[in-house]
């Protein structure tokens, strides 16, 4: 795939992290590709691409990565809770 594919695509997969305060995780399982590629996408192919969104979607990833302790925290203390409960 040459950079003229993957531009459109890395802008569509910035603009959804931005419109949807998204994680790579998700925006991947959105569109259907790897976190990989995701990733490289927002991080290295957008600065070149679109340099404004770049840093909307960057500021989106630190506060992501900021809180994702948070997150798994809270999916154990779910997935224990359904375990206890039975359900």
């Amino acid at each position: 795939m040459n950079y003229t594919q993957i531009r459109p695509r890395c802008k569509i997969l910035g603009e959804y992290i931005v419109e949807n305060k998204a994680t790579v995780r998700s925006t991947a399982v959105h569109f259907g590709v790897s976190k990989s590629t995701v990733h490289k996408d927002v991080t290295e192919h957008l600065r070149r691409a679109d340099p404004i969104l770049y840093d909307k979607v960057k500021e989106i990833l630190e506060k992501n990565k900021e809180v994702r302790h948070l997150r798994g925290g809270e999916a154990t203390r779910k997935k224990y809770l359904m375990l206890k409960t039975g359900e």
